[in-house]
C-alpha cells in the first residue's frame, strides 16, 4: 500500500513539473523573487472586490476578472523552478495548488451560486482548522475575536463587519442560481441560525446604548430573516443533486490539496 502512495506521489510530482514547462510560451522569470512578488499579487486578487460595502460574487463580475486571474496563472507557469531548492519548489506548488482552487470554485463549485450557507456571516466559535471547514465568504465576521463591552475602535470594527450583511443578503438572492437540493436545504438552517446570533450580541454590554451598533444589528436581523424566507419560497423548486462528480473530485484532491490517489484509490484503500 504504501508504495502504490509513493508511486502515485513520484507521478503527480512528475505532472505538475511537466504541466509548469509545457503550457506556456512566456518568457520565464529568473529567480524566486518573482514568484514571491507574484503570490503577493495573487493573494491581493483572490480577495474578492467590493460592491454595496459586500464582496461581490455576482457572475458578471467573475467574468470579468477572469482574464487577469488566468494571467497570473500564465506567470506562474511560466516560472522555471527546476534548479530550485527543494523548499522554494515546494513554494511554487503551493500557489499553484491555490489557484487551481480558486479555478475549481469558479468553474465547477460555485458556491456562491449552489450552497445559501456560504451567505453566513456570524461565526461565533473559532474554527478548528487554520481557515473554515467549506467554503465561506471575505467579509465573515468573527464574532469571538470581540470582547464585550466594546472599545471606541472595536465599536467601529463590528459596525464595518455588519454592514455587509444586508447588502450580501441581497446579492444572495440574485447569485444563487443553482438547483443543489440537499445544500439548498441544509443552507436554509445555517442563515436561520444567524438571526439568533445577532440576537445574542444585543444582549452583550453597552450593545444597546450604542445606537448606529444597535440599529446595524436590527438591520441584519431583518435582512437575514428576509434571505430565509426567500430560501424557504424557493427550496421546492430545488430538485438536483449537490454532488460534483467523481472526476471532478479527484481533480480537486489531485490538483488543489495534493492529495495523488483519486476518488476510486481512496475508496480502494
Amino acid at each position: 500500500m504504501k508504495y502504490l502512495i509513493r508511486i502515485q506521489l513520484i507521478a503527480l510530482l512528475t505532472q505538475y513539473s511537466l504541466y509548469a514547462q509545457t503550457n506556456t510560451n512566456e518568457p520565464k522569470p529568473s529567480g524566486y523573487s518573482d514568484l514571491v512578488e507574484l503570490f503577493r499579487e495573487w493573494r491581493a486578487f483572490e480577495k474578492a472586490p467590493s460592491y454595496k460595502l459586500a464582496p461581490d460574487y455576482r457572475e458578471e463580475t467573475f467574468q470579468k476578472r477572469r482574464p487577469e486571474f488566468e494571467q497570473l496563472q500564465n506567470t506562474l507557469l511560466s516560472i522555471d523552478y527546476s534548479t530550485w531548492p527543494v523548499e522554494q519548489q515546494v513554494d511554487w506548488t503551493i500557489v499553484w495548488a491555490e489557484m487551481n482552487g480558486y479555478d475549481f470554485n469558479d468553474r465547477i463549485l460555485k458556491p456562491w451560486a449552489r450552497d445559501p450557507a456560504f451567505y453566513k456571516s456570524i461565526w461565533t466559535e473559532r474554527s478548528d482548522v487554520p481557515a473554515h471547514e467549506g467554503p465561506v465568504h471575505h467579509g465573515i465576521t468573527e464574532l469571538w475575536t470581540y470582547e464585550f463591552p466594546l472599545s471606541r475602535s472595536e465599536e467601529s470594527r463590528l459596525l464595518e463587519d455588519l454592514k455587509v450583511i444586508p447588502s450580501l443578503n441581497t446579492q444572495a438572492k440574485i447569485n444563487l442560481t443553482g438547483n443543489a437540493r440537499d445544500l439548498w436545504i441544509a443552507g436554509i438552517r445555517d442563515i436561520s441560525t444567524q438571526s439568533d446570533d445577532l440576537k445574542l450580541i444585543i444582549d452583550q454590554p453597552g450593545v444597546k446604548e450604542n445606537q448606529d451598533l444597535h440599529a446595524a444589528i436590527e438591520a441584519a436581523i431583518a435582512s437575514t430573516d428576509d434571505l430565509v424566507s426567500w430560501l424557504v419560497s424557493k427550496s421546492a423548486t430545488k430538485t438536483g443533486p449537490s454532488g460534483i462528480g467523481k472526476e471532478a473530485y479527484s481533480w480537486y484532491q489531485q490538483n488543489v490539496h495534493l492529495v495523488p490517489p483519486s476518488l476510486l484509490d481512496q475508496i480502494l484503500l
